[in-house]
């Protein structure tokens, strides 16, 4: 069975995603804007080289990262799927761009029964969504369940910084909440044209899809706003212009800064409405969650943040219901 009620009934089965990072040969300011002083400088330190040649202690850092938190879902009885690794023939064919297999979260998504693959801006991130097809062929193709794809984007001007009208769509702006449908748009991922494709494929189901406004040096949506259960969230309100969602405002906050939205404090992932992941870093964030009766796993994803994204970053749900 595939099927996501929400974001915090019970983790059933989930994609856990690979550690592979290729730098860009010409890296654009523009897609690095949301990251760290210090990721910026590495990507065009080391153009057009293999993050694990270049930082190899680092790497088997990063990949202990995913084995850990793998671990910490199996204990809570969660079926974790891995996709394979870019095969060199991919790598190669990207051209300049680089390469990357490493935030399953944002090729493709799950609302209910509808199995999406995105499309994704960023030029390195546009082949991202093979090596989880190999996983669609043995939980999907099989499974009673609606599997889609958003319209390729346009090949844009090189002088293009917006890389196009798109349409643009990517998991990380995607959050479930019933019937409710959220998509976060700072101009960065999701645009306006990916989310009207969304809301007209499940106008029919009955779902309602809002557009949410973000702070243009956020990337998604889930790096401001994280579900932990019914009526709690952890939430960085400065990075909604026009405010949270009126559908949110009634919920119980947990505040977080910019900066610490930034490194990724409302990106952890919840396996139940009893239990909750996060980074040792949050250790403030997890004690305010544990007064809420929710058991906060700690797992030190210090390597995974540094490129942007954290625990919900690196997953995707087949089954949470």
């Amino acid at each position: 069975m595939i099927f996501v009620k929400n974001e915090f009934s019970p983790l059933k089965k989930v994609v856990l995603a690979q550690s592979e990072f290729g730098f860009p040969k010409e890296p654009r300011p523009d897609d690095l804007r949301f990251l760290s002083e210090e990721a910026v400088k590495e990507n065009f330190e080391n153009r057009g080289k293999d993050y694990a040649e270049v930082f190899p202690e680092l790497q088997k850092q990063w990949e202990t990262e995913r084995e850990n938190l793998k671990k910490t879902l199996e204990k809570y009885g969660v079926e974790v799927l891995r996709p394979r690794r870019l095969s060199p023939i991919e790598k190669e064919t990207v051209g300049t761009a680089g390469y990357s297999n490493f935030f399953v979260r944002d090729p493709f998504f799950t609302v209910g029964n509808f199995v999406i693959e995105s499309s994704l801006r960023f030029l390195h991130r546009r082949h991202e969504v093979f090596p989880v097809r190999d996983l669609f062929l043995q939980e999907v193709y099989p499974d009673d369940c609606l599997y889609v794809a958003v319209p390729q984007p346009e090949t844009a001007h090189p002088d293009d910084q917006s890389l196009g009208k798109g349409p643009f769509l990517e998991g990380g702006d995607v959050l479930v909440a019933g019937k409710q449908v959220f998509v976060g748009n700072s101009g960065l991922a999701s645009n306006d044209l990916g989310i009207q494709w969304l809301r007209k494929l499940l106008k029919t189901q009955g779902y309602a899809v809002e557009q949410v406004r973000l702070h243009p040096d956020i990337l998604h949506l889930d790096c401001v706003l994280g579900l932990v259960k019914e009526g709690l969230m952890i939430v960085c309100e400065e990075a909604f212009p026009d405010g949270i969602p009126s559908a949110l405002k009634d919920w119980k906050k947990i505040h977080v800064t910019l900066d610490e939205a930034m490194n990724l404090a409302t990106n952890g992932l919840s396996v139940s409405p009893e239990v909750y992941i996060t980074d040792p870093a949050f250790k403030s964030i997890g004690d305010q969650i544990e007064r809420e009766n929710i058991k906060v796993e700690y797992v030190d994803f210090t390597i995974s943040r540094s490129f942007g994204g954290s625990f919900r970053c690196s997953t995707q749900p087949l089954l949470r219901f």
